[in-house]
């Protein structure tokens, strides 16, 4: 740790100013999501503190980042946690709503962490209430987006709750198509949590790859190889 965030092996995110704070699910997605090989273009929908889009560009040392966000205060935050990377020639953090982004080209990636919270009450926060709920985001929004945005060979990778995955594929069926997903475990015991997702805009020839990830296998600091394996390259503690 350093200051008001958290530090990684390769760069530091400020969260101070952002409702969501640097978390497991951000984290998992941007070390798990399909990345372009050389000069690809990747989108991140959402991307609070600029975490996701930083992976990214860590991971795609030739690949160019545009992020995208509403929030005011997350837009500058994720502006000054680019700008000190060793990468902030490659990523652009844009303020526009998904459904009003035009750019010129489309991606060969784009990732989301979404907000999911569909029918619980309401945050009196309202920089929280746009992070954690689908009141600026639906889910027929953000498939229309990755429709609209995804080049004809790319993927679009997500993580949700099992229940709003369900939701989600709900809503993309017949426009989006699975192609993997990681069913996430806190424990062995805790059943899935959450659900990573890859998916294209093409029906894939073969059934989706399933596979399963436990974080902690052996006490509370007891993290299982995958998970050491998958975040390494980010984790200080790994």
């Amino acid at each position: 740790m350093r200051g008001k965030g958290f530090t990684f092996k390769q760069f530091h995110i400020d969260h101070s100013r952002c409702a969501m704070k640097v978390g497991t699910d951000g984290t998992l997605l941007g070390a798990w999501a399909s990345l372009p090989d050389g000069k690809g273009a990747i989108l991140d929908i959402g991307t609070g503190t600029g975490l996701i889009a930083i992976m990214a560009a860590q991971r795609a040392p030739e690949a160019h980042i545009t992020a995208i966000d509403i929030d005011t205060d997350c837009i500058e935050q994720a502006r000054d946690n680019v700008s000190a990377t060793p990468w902030s020639d490659r990523i652009e953090v844009v303020g526009s709503p998904l459904q009003e982004f035009s750019p010129s080209h489309t991606f060969d990636s784009i990732i989301s962490n979404p907000p999911y919270f569909i029918d619980s009450l309401l945050s009196p926060d309202a920089a929280r209430t746009t992070a954690r709920h689908t009141t600026t985001l639906s889910f027929e929004d953000l498939v229309g987006g990755v429709l609209r945005l995804l080049a004809e060979d790319g993927t679009f990778s997500l993580i949700l709750p099992p229940t709003e995955y369900s939701r989600f594929l709900s809503e993309a069926r017949g426009r989006l198509f699975e192609k993997r997903r990681c069913e996430v475990w806190s424990t062995p015991e805790s059943g899935v949590k959450r659900i990573m997702a890859e998916l294209t805009k093409t029906p894939p020839q073969d059934s989706p790859l399933v596979s399963r990830l436990i974080i902690e296998d052996k006490g509370p600091m007891g993290y299982s190889d995958e998970y050491k394996t998958l975040t390494r390259d980010f984790y200080l503690k790994f």
